[in-house]
């Protein structure tokens, strides 16, 4: 059976509360009726108990009572004696008849028919035997024979009454028993039902949040590649619809951007190729010699115009950059070719850095968009060295965790201080300079290596404590399939 979606998440609210109260309240209602009735139950059979106990006394004083008026009046054949008699004879109907109302088992209700059938032939022999025959006193002495023998009868009485209330009391503990083991069995049942319940409900809503907070968390680092798929109720699911909404038109406002610091950028490009020709020549003289103050001015001049190139040029490659962030261009590929090119390419700078490459890099087969890849190691690296005194060492580490691809880069220099590591990953933002270099950065490489970390829905942190220097690490949830080695799994290389 295929449960209806919830409209609302109020909907789905309230469907979870009922799927968890619903039988709860079964259940306790239910419990509350068997207590009830058990309750109701011994409540009848104390009552009984007490009532059966306080006739079958009545019953036993008021045979002895008859048995002593019985042999009075045998001796004085007085008929207020006689009245006497009656009127307990009475009493002792009263309590036969309230005996019999009470008492219904079988053997119980035997023993009363009898006592019933003795009872009346003495009252009858009473009544019908006048005091003046000359049989009375033989007569008389027989019914007292059967007054003692209705007293036997009435402790008989009395000991299957108490039967009767002892099979009624056991009967009640097992009703007690059967009720305690259906509570029990509900509770069992009800326990793993309720936490299923909860467990569905934290999944329904859950899930479409936990889908909705990953979209803004995106939204809010820039990172437009992922597209915005919420399932769950439909208030929920509209409101994923609109974050889809705002990522493409965010997608577009980035690419309008790109597109006008592409057109600007070009456009600045031949004003100032000319300006800082014409300073080019101006420091060479080719208009007049020009003196000491004169060339101040012209390299001051030539100086910003090649430090606005620059800044030109920075902005071109972040927008290009930029462009190549939207999507992923996915392949499979082994990551250690990879990063041997990335190797080759920054062998210059090694050298002339004069630092220690340690590398250590998993043989894996990686299902993401290589080129991304690349510039990532590329920029990280290439940050590494140019931090790194001259005789460090640069660490380069890539291995497999679970099923993600976890790489590590670290120098040996000064490390990333405290009040800059908020903005290290902003597009431009250069921070200090490493010792001995006096020309900035770009301040883009980072802010790329994150864009592209985003893109393949990883994370990029700064690691303290396992190297001197800066320590980047990124995990990537990218397909990896190990190749088996012959010679082990690392390489290193130095220079």
């Amino acid at each position: 059976m295929r449960w209806p979606r919830p409209k609302s998440l109020t909907g789905l609210m309230l469907l979870g509360l009922a799927l968890i109260a619903g039988p709860l309240l079964v259940a306790v209602v239910d419990a509350a009726i068997q207590i009830n009735r058990l309750s109701q139950t011994s409540q009848d059979l104390v009552r009984e108990g007490v009532q059966s106990a306080r006739l079958s006394r009545s019953l036993i004083a008021d045979i002895a009572s008859l048995r002593r008026t019985a042999s009075l009046y045998q001796v004085l054949r007085n008929a207020t004696v006689l009245d006497g008699y009656r009127e307990t004879d009475q009493r002792l109907a009263t309590i036969r008849s309230q005996m019999t109302q009470m008492l219904n088992d079988q053997p119980t209700r035997k023993l009363l028919d009898d006592f019933a059938k003795m009872h009346d032939d003495i009252s009858r022999t009473v009544e019908t035997t006048p005091p003046a025959s000359a049989e009375f006193p033989g007569i008389l002495t027989n019914v007292l024979t059967q007054i003692d023998r209705l007293n036997d009868l009435a402790n008989a009485i009395s000991v299957s009454g108490n039967t009767q209330i002892d099979a009624r009391l056991a009967e009640l503990d097992q009703q007690t028993a059967s009720t305690q083991r259906r509570l029990f069995w509900q509770s069992a049942l009800l326990a793993p039902l309720t936490l299923i319940a909860i467990l569905a409900l934290t999944l329904s809503i859950g899930r479409p949040l936990r889908a909705i907070d990953r979209a803004i968390s995106e939204l809010g680092r820039g990172t437009f590649s992922r597209p915005i798929e919420v399932s769950g109720p439909r208030d929920l699911e509209r409101l994923g619809a609109q974050l889809e909404w705002l990522r493409l038109r965010l997608l577009d406002l980035a690419q309008e951007r790109n597109r006008f610091l592409r057109h600007m950028s070009h456009e600045l490009k031949t004003p100032l190729a000319n300006i800082r020709e014409g300073a080019e020549l101006l420091m060479d003289g080719a208009v007049g010699p020009l003196d000491n103050s004169q060339r101040e001015v012209v390299a001051i001049l030539r100086d910003n115009g090649i430090k606005l190139h620059r800044l030109i040029e920075n902005l071109l490659s972040f927008s290009a950059w930029q462009k190549e962030s939207v999507g992923l261009d996915l392949s499979e590929f082994r990551i250690r070719p990879l990063v041997k090119q990335v190797l080759e390419a920054q062998q210059l700078t090694v050298v002339s850095q004069r630092v220690r490459l340690e590398v250590k890099v998993d043989d894996l087969m990686l299902r993401a968009d290589r080129g991304k890849v690349r510039l990532i190691i590329e920029n990280l690296l290439s940050n590494a060295i140019k931090y790194s005194p001259k005789g460090g060492t640069v660490y380069l580490h890539a291995a497999k965790q679970d099923t993600q691809l976890v790489i590590d880069v670290a120098d040996m220099g000064s490390g990333i201080p405290a009040e800059e590591r908020a903005r290290v990953f902003e597009a431009f933002y250069t921070g200090r300079p490493p010792a001995g270099v006096q020309v900035k950065g770009t301040g883009i490489g980072l802010s790329v290596v994150l864009e592209f970390v985003n893109a393949h829905g990883g994370t990029i942190e700064i690691v303290d404590g396992e190297y001197p220097g800066a320590h980047f690490r990124i995990r990537m949830p990218v397909l990896l399939v190990t190749k088996p080695l012959g010679q082990g799994q690392g390489q290193a290389h130095a220079a």
